[in-house]
C-alpha cells in the first residue's frame, strides 16, 4: 500500500473535519440537495463527456493511487542482464524456456518475438506501439479525474446560484437569509474540495503511476533489443543504467559492490 496516499487523505479529512467542528457545528457543514447538485452535478456532466464504459473502468484505476508498484527500474535491470547473460553463453534460442517463466506479460512478448527470429525494427515497432496504447488509456482515466475536478466547482457554483435565488424569493422573511445563505456557499464548498482533495490529487497520482510503467516498458524495449543485437551484457547494463536517475544509480552500484554481483563481461 502506499503509505503516502493513505496518509494523505486520511490527515486531510481529520485537518478539514477538526477545523470546522472547532469553528461550530459539523452539521452546518452538511446539506443533501447541495450534495445532490455538485456530486450529481459532477459525476452525471462527466457521464457525458465520456462513454460509459470508460467512465466506469476509470473508477477501478482508483485503485492504483494506493499501490506502490510492483517492479523497480533495478529490478527490470536485473532480470534483463539475466537474460543477456543467457543468449550470450547459450544463443538467442535458449530465452525462449528463460521467457516462459517471466510474470510480466510485455516483457515476455518481447522475449518470444526475439526467439522468433523478428526483425529488430519490426519488435521495436511492435512494442512501441503497445507502449502507445497502454498511455493512452492511463490518459483515459487521468483525463475523467481532471474533467471531474474541472466540473466539481462550476456546479459548486451551480449550486450557489440556486441557494441565491431561493434565498431572493424569501426576503419577506429577514430570518431566513442567513440559514439560506450559508446553504448556498456549502455548494461551492463542497465542490471545491471534490476538486482539489479528491479527484485532482487521484489524477496526479494516476500520472505518477503511468509515467513509472512507461519507464520500466522503455527500459524494456530498450534491454530487449540490446540483448537481440548481440551486446555484451556490461554494456547493456550501462545503457540502461541512464534511465535511472543519479540516486538510484548510485544506490544500484552500492549495492552490487556490497554483494559482489556484477555482470558476466
Amino acid at each position: 500500500m502506499d503509505i503516502a496516499t493513505i496518509l494523505g487523505f486520511v490527515l486531510g479529512a481529520f485537518f478539514i473535519i477538526f477545523a470546522i467542528a472547532n469553528g461550530g457545528p459539523l452539521g452546518w457543514f452538511i446539506d443533501f440537495n447541495s450534495m445532490l447538485i455538485v456530486v450529481g452535478g459532477t459525476l452525471c456532466a462527466t457521464m457525458i463527456s465520456y462513454p460509459l464504459d470508460k467512465f466506469i473502468n476509470s473508477f477501478k484505476t482508483v485503485k492504483h493511487v494506493f499501490q506502490v508498484k510492483q517492479l523497480e527500474p533495478t529490478e527490470i535491470i536485473k532480470r534483463i542482464i539475466g537474460l543477456a547473460n543467457i543468449a550470450r553463453k547459450e544463443g538467442l534460442l535458449a530465452l525462449e524456456e528463460a521467457g516462459a517463466q517471466i510474470d510480466d506479460t510485455f516483457l515476455q512478448k518481447g522475449v518470444l518475438l526475439i526467439v522468433d527470429g523478428t526483425d529488430p525494427e519490426l519488435v521495436r515497432n511492435i512494442l512501441e506501439t503497445e507502449l502507445a496504447f497502454i498511455e493512452g488509456r492511463h490518459k483515459e482515466s487521468q483525463g475523467i479525474f481532471e474533467t471531474m475536478g474541472t466540473l466539481g466547482p462550476a456546479f459548486g457554483m451551480i449550486g450557489t446560484l440556486i441557494g441565491l435565488i431561493q434565498m431572493l424569493q424569501q426576503l419577506d422573511d429577514p430570518s431566513s437569509i442567513g440559514p439560506a445563505m450559508g446553504v448556498a456557499l456549502i455548494t461551492t464548498f463542497y465542490g471545491t474540495l471534490i476538486a482539489n482533495f479528491i479527484c485532482s490529487p487521484i489524477a496526479g497520482k494516476l500520472k505518477m503511476r503511468s509515467a513509472e510503467e512507461i519507464l520500466l516498458k522503455e527500459v524494456m524495449i530498450e534491454g530487449l533489443l540490446s540483448i537481440q543485437a548481440g551486446e555484451n551484457p556490461r554494456i547493456i547494463e550501462e545503457k540502461l543504467k541512464a534511465f535511472l536517475s543519479p540516486k538510484i544509480r548510485s544506490g544500484l552500484e552500492k549495492k552490487e559492490d556490497a554483494e559482489g554481483v556484477g555482470v558476466e563481461a
